[in-house]
């Protein structure tokens, strides 16, 4: 992707957050200047992968399949019998008729929240074995009410619903066509999108970016590349 159009992408999100009333932390916004002059003190931010994240999933299309992401808070999983959080959250916006691709997580449990907008459309299947598509019932629960699906049914969650996901679940995500764009809660265990990310076909989850502009705001992928600590 292009930072011109990552950039683009923030902008939009930012206004999107501005509409639904949802405030994002101050380190959201800070300058490339601005983490240059920290230090120490934003350890948890870099090493847990707070903030930014925006991917097309490797489809050159990102209106298409892709998504934006926000961690606000998580913990690591190396730190969870030291005390540390055991815990994440995400704000997340998926545009209309956008979508990300069929996946599961091999540790991951997740609630995913409709916040408002459109509506959100999931498709839900167990894992085979090797991991392709079963089509066995799949268990979840909607709002804390148990319930069953066959494989590849559809889930849709109207504002103010959400879906808890287990671990191994494969799952999908879209915004349905012509209601808008669906701005996304997630309350999961600990986050790693480094590691914990099953692709049912070939997905690249971290691209390259063509360096057209400077950033707006950092991704938590750009940390590495534009901050010591």
């Amino acid at each position: 992707m292009k930072r011109s159009e990552i950039n683009k992408i923030m902008r939009d999100a930012v206004h999107c957050f501005e509409e639904q009333k949802f405030y994002m932390p101050k380190f959201a916004y800070w300058t490339i200047e601005e983490w240059k002059k920290k230090g120490e003190e934003i350890r948890e931010i870099v090493d847990n992968h707070l903030g930014w994240d925006i991917t097309d999933y490797g489809s050159e299309n990102f209106s298409k399949i892709g998504l934006l992401h926000f961690t606000i808070r998580n913990g690591s999983i190396k730190d969870i019998f030291k005390g540390g959080k055991p815990y994440c959250e995400k704000i997340m916006i998926l545009e209309d008729g956008q979508a990300l691709p069929m996946h599961y997580h091999y540790s991951k449990i997740e609630d995913i929240i409709n916040r408002g907008g459109g509506i959100l459309m999931i498709q839900i299947y167990n894992p085979t074995e090797d991991s392709q598509l079963a089509d066995t019932i799949v268990s979840i629960s909607i709002d804390g009410v148990s319930k069953t699906y066959e494989a590849s049914s559809i889930v849709e969650l109207t504002p103010g619903e959400s879906i808890t996901l287990q671990n191994k679940i494969y799952h999908y995500f879209k915004a349905k066509q012509g209601h808008g764009k669906v701005l996304i809660g997630e309350v999961s265990s600990v986050n790693d999108d480094y590691t914990d990310n099953k692709f049912l076909e070939e997905a690249k989850r971290f691209g390259e970016i063509e360096e057209d502009e400077e950033p707006l705001y950092l991704l938590y992928d750009d940390y590495k590349k534009f901050i010591n600590i």
